[in-house]
C-alpha cells in the first residue's frame, strides 16, 4: 500500500515542486473552459452560470485555505470555470437583433467600415441602421452590403450616412455539419444581416463633425498613400499602414496566400512588433548618443514608454481589429516587462497576454489568427530558449547571425503554424519558407521603418522619400509573392480534419513546450495521434445545401457537384474541405450528363436518388417516390408524396440546415447542420437519422425493375 500511495502522490509532488513555472498553464485552462462553452449544444441559462460561479468561488477558497497538494487542481478548475463565465458574459453583452426574414427595400445607415467581398466588390458595413417598414426592435445593429452594378454616385467614406435599395438576410449557417459557422463570427461582431444592392448608393449626409474621426483619418491616409504610390503597391502600402484593404485586388490576395505571405497583410504581431521594436531601438540608441540625456534618464524605460504609445496610436489607426488588439496586448506585456525589469519575451509574458485576451474576448480562441500567432510566439520563445548556451546568434560571425536568425525564425514559426493554417484554410504553401526568406527581411528593414518615417514627416510635407522607399520594398514583396505563387506545386490542398484534431494537437504541443524534464516528451503522443486522426478521417459521401440547390457526391473519387454555377460559395467550401483544388465547373463534369437541371438522378451508397428543381418538382416527386429511394426537392411541398421514398424538401431543410450523409457501420447516417441551439443559432437542434438500408433498397429496386 505504501508503494501505491507513493506512486499516486508523485505527480502531485511534481506539481507542487513546479508551482513556480505553472503560470503559463493558466490561459490553457481558461481556453479549455471557453472551448467547452462554445461546444455546448444548448445555451446555458442563469442556473448554470450561478452554479459555475459558486464552484469558482469554492475553487478559489480551496486555493486560499485548502491543503497545498490541492492548489494546482483548484487553480485549474477555477480557470476553466472562469473561462466559461467570461464567454457567457461576453456573449450576452453583445446580443443584438438578428434579421429574422429576407428583406428587400430601402436601407439607411452610417458607413463604419469599407472593405472588399470575395467577389472583389466594394462592401460597406453600416451602423445606426434604418430598414424600411421594419420596427427598431427587429432592426440589426449593423448590416453589411456589397455594391454591385454602377456605383458612380458616391465615393464611400467612413461617417457618411447613405441609402440604397438592397437585399438583406441573416447569415446562413455552416455549409456542412461541424463546418465554419459564420453566424457565430457575425454575432460577436454585432452584424445582424448581410446582402447586396444593384441600385446606386446615395449620400444622405456627409460625415458629422467629430464622427468616425479615426476611420476617416484611416481613409484619408489610404487615399493619400495610393495617390503617391500607384497600383497594387499603393493599396498594399496603405493596408500595411492603416489595415484598410479595400484597394487590394483578389488576384494579389490569392498570390500572397499561395506564397504564404498573406500574414503580411494582417496588422498583427509582425507589424506591431516591427513598429514597436523599431521605435524602441531607434529612441534608445538615439538617446544614448546624447550624453546629457543618457546620464540623467533611463533610456531603456523611456524608449519602452514611447514605443508603447506608438503601438497604441498604430492600434487606433489600423481600425482596432481583433488581430491588432491581440498584437498590441502582447507588445504591451513585453514592454511592461521592460519597465519592471523583467525579461521582455518569455513564456510567462506570452501567457499573460493570452490571459488578458481570452478574458476580454473569449471568442478569439476559435479564430485562426489567435491560434497561429500564439503558436508561433510560443514556439519561437521555446526554440530560442533551447538554443541558450548552444549556438546563439550573437556568438556567430556577424554575417552568419542574421541569416541564421531569419532561417531559424521562419522554420520554427512555419512548423508551428502550418498545421493550424492547413486545418483552417486547407492549404499548404509548398515554398512559403523561400518566400518569407526573400520578403520578410525587407519588411523589417525597409517597409515598416519607412512607414514610421513617412508618418513623422507627413505633417511637414516631407513624406515623399520614405514613401518611395516603402514603394520599392512593397513592389519587391509583391513580385516575390507572384513569382513564388506561379511555381509548380506552390499550393497543396489538404482535407479538413475532424474537430477534435486541433485541440489534441494543441494540448500535445503545449505539454511539450510548457512542461519540464523528460516527462515533456509525453506531448509527442497526442501530437502523433492527432495527425493519425487527420489522415484516417473520411469526408461525407453526400452534401446538400440548405436550399437543396446543390448536391455533392463523393464515394470512390473526388466530389461530383450537381450544378455548374449554383451555390458557388458552398461549392467552393466543400471542395476546399475535401482538399480538392478543382473549381465548381470541373467538379460538375464529374456528375455526368444524365438527366436535366430540373431532374438529376444519382446513386448514393446503393440507394437510387433524384434531385428535383423547378415548377414541375412537386408533380415529379409524386411520380418518382415509388420508384426511387431518395427524393430531394428544391421547393416547399404542400402535399408531400406518399410512397416508399425518403423525402427531403425545403420544409425539412429549413429546420435542419445543410445536410451531410456519412457511412457508419453499414448504415447511411444523415447529419443536420442545425445541431445546437445557441444565441447565434436560435433554431431547435435536430438529431441525426438513418436512411434506409442500402442493401435492402437496392434489392427492392431490382425486384421492381424485373
Amino acid at each position: 500500500m505504501g508503494r501505491i500511495a507513493t506512486l499516486l502522490m508523485s505527480p502531485v509532488e511534481a506539481l507542487i515542486a513546479a508551482r513556480g513555472i505553472l503560470f503559463p498553464w493558466v490561459p490553457v485552462f481558461l481556453g479549455l473552459g471557453i472551448g467547452i462553452w462554445f461546444s455546448l449544444r444548448w445555451e446555458p441559462g442563469g442556473i448554470s452560470y450561478a452554479l459555475c460561479l459558486v464552484l469558482f468561488i469554492a475553487a478559489v477558497g480551496v486555493r486560499l485555505r485548502g491543503p497545498e497538494p490541492l492548489h494546482p487542481f483548484a487553480i485549474a478548475v477555477a480557470c476553466m470555470l472562469l473561462g466559461g463565465l467570461a464567454a457567457g458574459y461576453r456573449a450576452y453583452s453583445l446580443t443584438a437583433p438578428i434579421l429574422g426574414f429576407r428583406f428587400y427595400g430601402a436601407v439607411e445607415g452610417r458607413i463604419v467600415l469599407i472593405d472588399r467581398s470575395q467577389s472583389d466588390k466594394i462592401r460597406l458595413t453600416l451602423d445606426q441602421v434604418i430598414l424600411e417598414n421594419t420596427p427598431p426592435q427587429r432592426t440589426p445593429e449593423r448590416v453589411r452590403v456589397s455594391l454591385h452594378g454602377v456605383q458612380d454616385y458616391l465615393t464611400p467614406e467612413p461617417g457618411q450616412r447613405v441609402m440604397a435599395t438592397a437585399h438583406l438576410a441573416a447569415l446562413d449557417g455552416p455549409v456542412e455539419p461541424d463546418g465554419f459557422d459564420f453566424r457565430r463570427i457575425a454575432f460577436f461582431d454585432r452584424l445582424g444581416a448581410v446582402g447586396y444592392t444593384r441600385a446606386p448608393v446615395l449620400l444622405l449626409e456627409p460625415p458629422a463633425p467629430g464622427a468616425q474621426q479615426i476611420n476617416r483619418l484611416r481613409n484619408q491616409i489610404r487615399q493619400a498613400v495610393q495617390a503617391r504610390i500607384p497600383g497594387e503597391a499603393g493599396s498594399v502600402s496603405a493596408a500595411l499602414m492603416t489595415g484598410d484593404r479595400a484597394g487590394i485586388s483578389q488576384s494579389t490576395t490569392e498570390a500572397l496566400r499561395a506564397s504564404n505571405l498573406s500574414h503580411l497583410l494582417a496588422i498583427s504581431g509582425l507589424h506591431m512588433g516591427l513598429l514597436a521594436g523599431f521605435v524602441f531601438a531607434a529612441l534608445r540608441y538615439g538617446l544614448a548618443l546624447v550624453p546629457v540625456l543618457a546620464l540623467r534618464i533611463n533610456t531603456k524605460k523611456t524608449a519602452a514608454v514611447v514605443a508603447l504609445i506608438a503601438g497604441f496610436v498604430y492600434l487606433l489607426l489600423s481600425g482596432g481589429s481583433v488581430a491588432t488588439e491581440r498584437a498590441y496586448v502582447m507588445v504591451a506585456v513585453m514592454l511592461g516587462a521592460v519597465l519592471f525589469d523583467r525579461r521582455a519575451l518569455s513564456l510567462r509574458s506570452v501567457a499573460m497576454a493570452a490571459t488578458v485576451l481570452l478574458l476580454a474576448q473569449p471568442e478569439t480562441l476559435l479564430e485562426p489568427g489567435f491560434q497561429m500567432s500564439f503558436a508561433a510566439t510560443i514556439a519561437l520563445v521555446a526554440g530560442y530558449g533551447a538554443l541558450r548556451g548552444r549556438g546563439q546568434p550573437h556568438r556567430m560571425p556577424f554575417w552568419v547571425a542574421p541569416v541564421f536568425t531569419l532561417v531559424f525564425t521562419s522554420l520554427i514559426a512555419g512548423l508551428a503554424t502550418a498545421p493550424i493554417a492547413a486545418a483552417h484554410f486547407n492549404r499548404i504553401a509548398g515554398y512559403g519558407l523561400i518566400a518569407n526568406f526573400l520578403a520578410v527581411p525587407l519588411m523589417g528593414t525597409a517597409v515598416m521603418p519607412a512607414a514610421v518615417f513617412a508618418a513623422l514627416a507627413a505633417p511637414f510635407g516631407l513624406e515623399a522619400l520614405p514613401l518611395w522607399v516603402m514603394e520599392q520594398g512593397t513592389r519587391w514583396i509583391l513580385g516575390v509573392a507572384h513569382w513564388v505563387a506561379s511555381w509548380q506545386g506552390a499550393q497543396r490542398a489538404v482535407p479538413t480534419p475532424p474537430w477534435m484534431v486541433l485541440p489534441i494537437l494543441s494540448f500535445g504541443f503545449l505539454w511539450l513546450v510548457l512542461w519540464r524534464g523528460p516527462v515533456r516528451l509525453w506531448g509527442l503522443a497526442p501530437m502523433v495521434a492527432s495527425f493519425g486522426l487527420w489522415v484516417m478521417a473520411e469526408r461525407p459521401i453526400m452534401l446538400l445545401t440548405a436550399d437543396a440547390g446543390l448536391l455533392g457526391l463523393k464515394e470512390a473519387g473526388p466530389r461530383a457537384l450537381s450544378a455548374e454555377r449554383r451555390s458557388g460559395f458552398a461549392a467552393g467550401q466543400w471542395l476546399e474541405n475535401d482538399g480538392d483544388l478543382s473549381d465548381q465547373a470541373q467538379a460538375a463534369l464529374r456528375f455526368g450528363a444524365e438527366g436535366s437541371d430540373s431532374n438529376r438522378p444519382f446513386l448514393l451508397g446503393g440507394l437510387e436518388g433524384v434531385i428535383l428543381r423547378g415548377k414541375e418538382a412537386e408533380a415529379q416527386a409524386n411520380a418518382l417516390c415509388d420508384r426511387v429511394d431518395l427524393v430531394i426537392v428544391s421547393a416547399y411541398l404542400e402535399d408531400p408524396p406518399r410512397g416508399r421514398c425518403h423525402l427531403i424538401d425545403r420544409t425539412l431543410l429549413d429546420k435542419t440546415g445543410a445536410l451531410a450523409v456519412r457511412k457508419q457501420g453499414g448504415h447511411l447516417v444523415v447529419e443536420p447542420t442545425q445541431r445546437a441551439q445557441r444565441l447565434w443559432s436560435p433554431k431547435e437542434p435536430v438529431a441525426p437519422w438513418l436512411l434506409p438500408n442500402p442493401g435492402a433498397a437496392t434489392l427492392l429496386s431490382q425486384r421492381e425493375a424485373q
